[in-house]
C-alpha cells in the first residue's frame, strides 16, 4: 500500500488504505528513513486502516528556516502547513482535525514544535526519542549550522520555547529510552515545563528497549499509534 508521490514538487511516501477514517503525518529523523522501511509501523497502519504521509524533508529539522538542500526558498514548516496538510483533504477528504502528527528523533522535535506553534491545526501529536535539545548538536554535522547563525539562535527556536502558556494541543504524548543519553534531558525538561504550566500530557521516560535505535522506535510503535488514534477518535466525537 506504499507509494511515492510528489506533493507540490516534493517527494513523500504515502500509505493508502481503502477509505481511511484518520490520517497520520510522519516526520522522519536525521537518518531520513520513512515508515515505508518499517514493517512494524506498516502493519499497525494496515490494522488501523490509517492513511499516512511521510514527506521527505532532508536535514531541514522541520523548521521555518530555509534549508538549501530541501528548497532554496520554501521552508519545511511552510511545506507541511501549505502543501502536505491540504493533501490529506484532497486525497482522502480528511481535514486537519482528522490528522495526527508524529515523528522520531529530528522528526519528533519537529512534530512537537509544529504542534506547539499551531495547536489549532495539530491537536493530536506524539514525539518518539525527540531531539528536543537539538542545539546540543549544532556543530556535529547534522545541518543545524546551515539553518542558524549560532547555537543560541538554534536554542531559541526549540520546541519547548514555542509552548504558549494558554494554547496547547489537547493530546500530547512523548517518550524516550532513559539510555538515550543525548536526548533524554530535553524530554524530561519538556515534561517539567508542561507540568509547571498545568498542561495535560502523556509520557514515558522509563521504558528501556535499545536506546536511540529502531529497536526502541518499533517497540513503542503500538503505544504511539494507539495514542494518536484515541486522540483523533476523541476529537471526532467532540465535533459531532
Amino acid at each position: 500500500m506504499w507509494s511515492t508521490v510528489q506533493i507540490a514538487g516534493k517527494p513523500a511516501d504515502v500509505f493508502d488504505p481503502p477509505k481511511p477514517r484518520f490520517g497520520l503525518l510522519y516526520l522522519h529523523g536525521a537518518g531520513l528513513e520513512t515508515l515505508k522501511a518499517s514493517p512494524t509501523y506498516t502493519r499497525l497502519l494496515e490494522q488501523g486502516n490509517l492513511a499516512c504521509v511521510c514527506p521527505h524533508g532532508k536535514l531541514s529539522w522541520w523548521t521555518d528556516r530555509v534549508c538549501e538542500e530541501f528548497d532554496p526558498a520554501l521552508t519545511a514548516e511552510a511545506h507541511i502547513l501549505n502543501n502536505v496538510v491540504p493533501y490529506f483533504q484532497e486525497r482522502w477528504n480528511l481535514p486537519a482535525r482528522f490528522i495526527g502528527l508524529f515523528g522520531i528523533s529530528m522528526g519528533g522535535q519537529g512534530a512537537l514544535r509544529l504542534a506547539f506553534k499551531h495547536p489549532r491545526t495539530f491537536q493530536v501529536v506524539a514525539g518518539v526519542s525527540s531531539a528536543l535539545d537539538c542545539y546540543e548538536a549544532f556543530d556535529l554535522g547534522l545541518g543545524l549550522d546551515r539553518l542558524y547563525d549560532s547555537r543560541e539562535q538554534c536554542r531559541q527556536d526549540t520546541a519547548i520555547l514555542h509552548i504558549h502558556p494558554a494554547r496547547q494541543p489537547p493530546h500530547i504524548f512523548f517518550c524516550i529510552d532513559p539510555q538515550d543519553v543525548r536526548w533524554y534531558r530535553g524530554n524530561d525538561r519538556l515534561h517539567e515545563k508542561l507540568n509547571a504550566l498545568g498542561v495535560p500530557h502523556q509520557f514515558d521516560l522509563q521504558t528501556k528497549a535499545g536506546g536511540h535505535s529502531w529497536d526502541y522506535f518499533d517497540h513503542m510503535a503500538g503505544r504511539v499509534i494507539q495514542f494518536l488514534t484515541a486522540g483523533l477518535e476523541e476529537e471526532s466525537r467532540r465535533l459531532l
